[in-house]
């Protein structure tokens, strides 16, 4: 397996993401728990919930990858990767809807978590840079298994991927997409049928220095949000 520098912040896909910190529950929503003294106000106000998405226009760019065998645990992992990954931020105010458009590969338990999730917070500064130039992106998926994983059963499957991606700007800029390492657990019902992705864990890759730029100091465990 490739060598890469990645972030130390390992997040579960229920509201992705990954790439910008978002779809963590704010620490500051949890109030009322048991033995807390009832007037003890809360340290953090609660956000409000981050808004979905406008509907997909004429010139949206978002991949819809064609001619998936459904029946292939590494070919669904790859699609669902490169959707959920396709962001377009001319009409997606986060992350969480291109997770949500790659809800076809999902159980329908996670798309229905998926579809009940609604981000709590700003989909992050390098977000803001993809919307500040109307960018999408698209992706390179790639298998980054070592070959140390579990082997698949007839019922369940885990795959390993790179994502590497592309920020392209309605206005002629470009920039670095989004980057990471993603881990896919898959089920099915039983041999010949079709997989579906039950879990998803990423972790944010590291974008690589510039050759003119000095080594940049090691990145904080703790999350950025």
């Amino acid at each position: 397996m490739r060598t890469r520098t990645i972030i130390a912040v390992v997040v579960s896909v229920t509201g992705l993401l990954a790439l910008t910190g978002c779809g963590l529950r704010d620490q500051g929503e949890s109030v009322g728990a048991a033995g807390s003294s009832p007037s003890a106000a809360p340290s953090v106000a609660p956000k409000a919930p981050l808004p979905s998405g406008k509907p997909l226009g004429a010139d949206a760019q978002v991949p819809s990858p064609s001619g998936v065998d459904g029946t292939d645990a590494t070919e669904v992992s790859e699609a669902w990767a490169e959707v959920a990954y396709g962001y377009d931020t001319k009409y997606d105010s986060g992350p969480h809807d291109a997770v949500l458009r790659s809800a076809r590969w999902f159980t329908a338990k996670k798309a229905a978590a998926e579809r009940s999730y609604r981000p709590a917070s700003g989909a992050g500064d390098e977000w803001n840079t993809w919307a500040g130039h109307k960018a999408w992106t698209t992706v390179d998926v790639t298998s980054d298994d070592d070959g140390d994983g579990p082997t698949d059963t007839a019922v369940l499957a885990y795959r390993a991927l790179f994502v590497e991606g592309t920020a392209q700007g309605r206005d002629g800029w470009t920039g670095t997409g989004p980057r990471a390492n993603v881990f896919l657990k898959l089920t099915r019902t039983g041999r010949g049928e079709q997989w579906h992705v039950a879990e998803v864990t990423a972790v944010e890759a590291a974008v690589p220095p510039s050759p003119s730029s000095s080594p940049s100091t090691p990145s904080s465990p703790d999350h950025p949000e």
